[in-house]
Order: structure tokens, then sequence, then C-alpha cells
């Protein structure tokens, strides 16, 4: 079973902290095997929000954990608590995956762990956060950062996006789109969405795209290009480059791309077919443009990722072995 802690001092926001605790604290109908052990961490009794909370254990703890969460910093012109700033630093030192919410990418800046790396927060807070930490790369365009061991998000829904991203990190994208279920909400946003969407999906049944989106996902077997898209919504390609841009953040390429490979998490999870059976269900043509795509985009090939999820039982290597 792997740990989650939840970092807590005062002066953290308690959205952030209860999308945390919703998402690892329990498992999803229906998903068998172990979930995550989830403990808050803090220094006595903390303020967060108007709540006052009294964590299980001390900072300390926090070196013992799988991955650590660090919720939304209320006041980023204060600066974080240094036993927090210590706390995280050594756990991060003895292999804790850590993973900051909304502004909580101020408190991992603060332990130097961003130092060097791209990072994101809250779009209001992304100036304030590269001029106080100028090693910092920071991208104030994207949904949510993974560099490995060391993770932020964006605000509020952003912090949902990241945390799921984590449970497809952990249990395969079968579990991490049944939490989205759970919680009704869309099972997956890429980390590289814009922050800022006029619509993240289409919001009325007579949006311009509102029967394109499940038109496509029915065909995703087949090679769509925009024209075909602009065809079916009966717009210009450039018209239609305009519409999703504002309803997804993104290009109609690449949200073709990002469905196609969650379909084909799905096939790799859920079937026996062959990789090359795989690439023709998903659109992607051969073996070889799967594996190259899924590579790219997951971290694995596709065979490992099999291995790895085959039946929602397995885990990644990444958050094992540790009390």
């Amino acid at each position: 079973m792997s740990s989650v802690a939840l970092a807590v001092t005062d002066g953290m926001l308690h959205f952030e902290l209860s999308v945390a605790y919703e998402i690892f604290g329990a498992a999803p109908a229906g998903v068998a095997g172990p979930w995550y052990d989830v403990t808050v961490c803090g220094p006595a009794a903390v303020q967060v929000g108007r709540f006052r909370l009294e964590p299980d254990h001390g900072l300390d703890r926090l070196q013992h954990a799988d991955t650590v969460i660090v919720p939304g910093w209320a006041d980023v012109d204060v600066d974080p608590p240094a036993e927090l700033v210590d706390a995280l630093r050594t756990a991060h030192e003895a292999g804790a995956r850590v993973a900051s919410l909304c502004t909580g990418a101020f408190v991992l800046a603060a332990a130097g762990l961003l130092d060097g790396k791209r990072a994101t927060t809250h779009w209001a807070h992304t100036e304030v956060l590269a001029a106080r930490y100028p090693r910092v790369e920071v991208d104030p365009d994207v949904l949510y950062v993974d560099n490995g061991t060391v993770l932020t998000s964006a605000g509020k829904a952003a912090a949902l996006d990241l945390c799921l991203h984590l449970v497809r990190l952990d249990h395969g994208a079968s579990v991490a789109n049944a939490a989205a279920r759970r919680l009704v909400v869309p099972p997956l946003r890429a980390g590289g969405q814009a922050q800022f969407v006029t619509a993240p999906v289409p919001a009325r049944n007579d949006h311009p795209l509102a029967a394109l989106f499940p038109w496509a996902i029915e065909r995703l077997d087949q090679p769509l290009s925009v024209e075909d898209l602009a065809r079916e919504a009966r717009m210009s390609s450039r018209n239609l480059g305009r519409h999703f841009r504002a309803a997804t953040g993104t290009t109609p390429l690449q949200w073709l791309l990002t469905q196609r490979i969650r379909r084909a998490q799905e096939l790799l999870e859920n079937t026996d077919d062959s990789v090359d059976a795989v690439a023709e269900a998903t659109g992607m043509g051969t073996a070889t443009t799967l594996r190259r795509h899924f590579n790219r985009t997951v971290g694995v090939p596709p065979d490992t990722y099999r291995r790895t999820f085959r039946s929602g039982s397995g885990r990644s290597s990444g958050g094992q072995g540790r009390a």
C-alpha cells in the first residue's frame, strides 16, 4: 500500500486539502486491491481556512511517505514556516514524490525543490512566483507540470486534475476514470492544457462543438483530420481551431491525440488485444506510431504499461516499498 501524507500548517487553504483527501482517502467503488494510506501531518493543531484541524502526525512523518501533498498556501506574501520547508526538503531527499496544489508551489519553491525546474501555480500568482524565485521556470499557461518526483498544479480545479494524474500514474487509466466518475469531473485534462479557457467543456447543447466531441470519440479508429472535424462541424478549419481553443484550451489534433492515448490505455488495461490491434482501434495505424506517441505521452511503452496496470491490479514502481 502506497502512503500519502498531506502536509498542513497554519495558513493552508482548505479546498485543496479537501480535494486531496477526497481523492486519495477512499478507493472508487469496484476497485480491487490496495489503495492509499492517507495521513495528515502538521505541527500540533493548525488553522486551515476557517477550520481548526488536528493532524495525525508531526511534520517529521513526511519523510516516511511515498507521496507528499502540499495544499494551497493562503498568503503568498508571507514566507511558509521553516519547519515545513525543512520537512519537505528532508522528505524529498528521502525519496518521496512531492506535489503542490495551487499556491502550494510557493512552499516547494522555498524548499528549493523547484530550482532549475518547470513549474506552475494559479495564474494570478505566476508573476509573483517567477519574480521571487528566479531559478524556477514558471509556466503560467498549463494546468499542471510533472517533473517526476516534483509536481505542481494551477488553481482549484487543476488540483483535481493533478491528483487524478497521480492516481493514473499509480493505478492506470481505468481506475483514474472511475475516481473521476465518482467526483463527476472530466476523467482527463492533459497537464499542458491552458489554465484560462472560455469554457472547459461545451456547457450548452447549442454550443458549436457540442455534437462534434462525441462524434469524434466514436470514430477514434479512423484517421480523422482537421478538415474532417471542420466538415462535420460545418465550419472552416480556422473557425474550428478558434472554437476548439476556447472550449478545450488546445488544438483539434492535440485533443484527438489525447483521446487516442486515453483509449489505448483502456484497451491495454482491459483487453488482450495486441499492440497492433490497439494501434488500429485507436487510429494510430501501426504499432510503431502508437509506441512513439504513447511513450512520449505516458512515459513508458505500451507493453510496459499493460504489465503494470493489467486488470487494475498493478502499481507503478515509484510508490512502493516505503513504510
